[in-house]
């Protein structure tokens, strides 16, 4: 539009809106009384009469912005619950734990729960059910495990596994990262290796960075069936991969991947059968973000946490009082502790003036002595360094781990009781919570430094303070995520779930509340009375795109 004029400009957006075919796809009958019509609506927002008041304008509260919104709102609320529509006439495989159990060994669940050093809490036992309820249905489970940090979604998912394997068939389940897979791995290996032997089964471990003939052997192990439990990376979806007979796909911190890995997961399975699918997230969504893009999922949500969890004490310090963490630090490793310090680069960088992790390593390890053992852990270095490093860590044979954002989430380890995050003021606010989170995972008093510099006017920007004074005021995973979600909108959430797909243009979800009421509750029966008018508003508002909110 550079180098038009305004009235060539207007001109042509009057002759658009001549031309448009507007019609109405909302029947009137069931939807928006005395509501403005689209046509009037839109030309009122291009052409606006000299009386209305400029702030109904601005601030979309114009009852013409309205009926914008509303249809916004509707086109996604359509898409979503036809997408459900559609999955409901899928079939998946009846994961019936009234079958007999793999190997007459009794079940594997019930064994599982007999051997796990802890009681299930509440909420663990009730979306244990709820899964349950779905994994015992011919229809495919779409079905979201969130839950706060240290909220015990792996126990969750090992038992659906494990109900999974009683009823014969295999369950994968793919991670992210491969520090975050080989802590599933670890973990679900103690628990699930030694009961699966016992049957003539095991866990099997997928991972690019394998060799050539570990590959191969863990590959036939899938194929053959043996392996009735697959961990990995992105190696699980590989072509060459081959499942025996997978019925669920667990995927974790679901919004790291695309919309075409995790069709490639369900595409795994066989005899034209859609495998249940389970997404985990330790980011909780808020309410209004489930009932829009999510809205396509059943939500289960773990709102208790484990008991013996310590409540995280969350500092502002400033970068000139630096010395006084170190002394922080010293004293934590005095008492026996562990300390991890997260910077957000691994080398220098000119473009970007931050402390960086290699630097950082170096020079806590000049301050802290010889006797302190001081590690460092990022992205590119080799994986069997990266496993030495953690292995090292969560063996205490290390005192304080540099890292970078790669420890974010799965990273347990019980002794580590203070959390530096140089640079706080450069990172999400979700971040900064998955961050703190590694801490008060034991029975010590945790603490979680934020670590901020300062512009050069002596203070920093808006949205870095809201991040921080909502950090420091709140460890609810909840109310972070509400708060993340008025500043930075929904893409923080949705990450790479639905890449490319429409994010909403008009509508806010922080203050539009009540037209996504009434858009939920018109979307089915609209599909129901008026599915053409249906499928052209989708059309209208989302065209091609409206495929990437059913993935």
């Amino acid at each position: 539009m550079a180098g038009l004029a305004q009235p060539v400009l207007r001109r042509e957006v009057r002759s658009g809106l001549a031309r448009a075919v507007l019609d109405e796809t909302i029947p009137v009958q069931i939807g928006l009384r005395g509501a403005w019509d689209l046509r009037a609506a839109l030309s009122f927002l291009h052409y606006p009469t000299p009386d209305v008041a400029m702030a109904t304008l601005e601030d979309h509260s114009h009852p013409a912005w309205q009926r914008i919104k509303a249809e916004e709102l509707l086109a996604q609320q359509l898409s979503q619950m036809q997408a459900r529509m559609e999955r409901a006439a899928q079939r998946a495989p009846m994961l019936d734990m009234a079958a007999a159990p793999v190997g007459g060994k009794g079940s594997l669940h019930d064994a599982l729960l007999a051997v796990l050093p802890f009681g299930l809490t509440g909420a663990q036992a009730r979306v244990g059910e709820e899964i349950a309820r779905d994994l015992g249905r011919a229809l495919p489970m779409h079905r979201l495990l969130q839950g706060d940090v240290g909220s015990g979604k792996t126990v969750v998912a090992a038992l659906a596994a494990a109900r999974c394997i009683d009823a014969g068939f295999q369950c994968a389940l793919m991670a992210p990262t491969e520090i975050l897979a080989a802590q599933h791995f670890g973990k679900l290996v103690g628990w699930l290796d030694p009961l699966l032997a016992e049957r003539g089964l095991r866990v099997a471990w997928l991972t690019g960075s394998q060799k050539k003939k570990e590959r191969d052997a863990m590959g036939a192990a899938v194929e053959s069936g043996e392996a009735a439990l697959v961990i990995g990376t992105h190696a699980v979806i590989s072509e060459k991969v081959c499942f025996h007979n997978l019925a669920l796909a667990i995927i974790d911190e679901q919004h790291r991947f695309g919309v075409a890995q995790r069709l490639a997961l369900r595409g795994k399975a066989r005899d034209e059968l859609e495998p249940h699918l389970l997404m985990m997230s330790a980011t909780p969504i808020p309410r209004t973000l489930a009932m829009s893009y999510y809205a396509d999922l059943d939500v289960s949500t773990l709102d208790e946490l484990p008991p013996g969890r310590t409540p995280i004490v969350t500092r502002l310090v400033a970068e000139h009082r630096r010395d006084e963490v170190i002394a922080r630090i010293q004293s934590q490793i005095e008492q026996g502790r562990q300390v991890y310090w997260v910077c957000p680069l691994i080398e220098e960088s000119e473009a970007v003036d931050l402390r960086n992790a290699t630097a950082t390593r170096d020079e806590l390890a000049d301050l802290l002595g010889p006797q302190v053992h001081v590690g460092l852990l990022h992205s590119r270095m080799p994986t069997a360094e990266k496993q030495a490093v953690m292995a090292a860590f969560t063996a205490n044979e290390m005192h304080v781990l540099v890292s970078t954002t790669v420890i974010e989430v799965g990273v347990d380890v019980p002794n580590a009781s203070l959390m530096v995050i140089e640079h706080a003021e450069r990172f999400g606010l979700s971040q900064l919570h998955q961050l703190r989170g590694r801490v008060g995972r034991g029975a010590a008093a945790s603490a979680c430094v934020l670590l901020y510099a300062p512009g050069d006017s002596g203070r920093v920007g808006e949205a870095a303070r809201a991040r921080l004074r909502a950090m420091a005021e709140t460890g609810d995973g909840f109310e972070i995520a509400r708060r993340d979600l008025e500043i930075r909108g929904p893409g923080e959430f949705l990450g790479a779930r639905q890449s490319g797909a429409p994010l909403l243009r008009f509508a806010d979800l922080t203050t539009d509340t009540l037209l996504l009421d009434w858009a939920r509750e018109l979307a089915p029966r609209m599909l129901e009375q008026h599915p053409e008018l249906a499928r052209r508003h989708i059309d209208r508002w989302l065209g091609t795109k409206a495929e990437y909110l059913k993935a």
